[in-house]
């Protein structure tokens, strides 16, 4: 049906297209990790800051405490933040729940 030479010419044709998708794809996946870096760093720090969450928020209250002591005696902000911050809090991560 075809020649032999027509048939030698697709074979060689073929080989070439095979090996410049396998390098469009090799760039493209290299592109993609290069693109792709910053959002792995801030991963990783999500992922660090969930861990260490619990024990921020227990040590975050007296931490807080003790710097509005020495840095604003007299600003009362802490104060109302502590005292109406963990109600918010829990308002705020409820209302975000219930819109996921």
């Amino acid at each position: 049906m075809y020649p032999h030479d027509e048939l030698t010419r697709l074979a060689a044709h073929k080989a070439v297209l095979r090996r410049t998708i396998t390098r469009q794809r090799v760039e493209c996946a290299a592109a993609a990790a290069r693109a792709l870096r910053p959002l792995e760093l801030l991963d990783r720090v999500m992922t660090l800051v969930r861990r260490f969450s619990p024990l921020a928020l227990m040590a975050a209250v007296p931490v807080g405490l003790a710097i509005q002591r020495t840095a604003f005696p007299r600003l009362k902000l802490l104060g109302f933040l502590s005292r109406w911050g963990p109600p918010l809090f829990t308002a705020v991560r409820s209302l975000r729940t219930r819109r996921a």
